[in-house]
């Protein structure tokens, strides 16, 4: 295994722990934005678990899941500013 592959594999871990971390945002602190937060960085993850898997298919299920998150998060940044 190459290190590039260690480090995507490590930054797909990270990324599952952001889920984590927003869920317990969204449901400890009353915070919903961190649900927000939660599904972008899912999204993400099984953006890069796709492009593992499939390394030759999927475009558009890809750039329907980058939209979504970055539409997620967006949604999520203006909750904080309005709080």
């Amino acid at each position: 295994m190459e290190i590039a592959d260690i480090i995507q594999i490590l930054a797909i871990l990270i990324e599952y722990a952001v889920v984590v971390v927003a869920v317990l945002i969204a449901t400890r602190k009353k915070k919903v934005y961190g649900w927000f937060i939660a599904l972008t960085f899912a999204l993400f993850a099984l953006f890069d678990v796709i492009r593992i898997v499939f390394e030759y298919g999927l475009s558009g299920i890809h750039a329907w899941i980058l939209f979504i998150a970055c539409v997620s998060m967006l949604y999520a940044i203006w909750l904080m500013y309005r709080e």
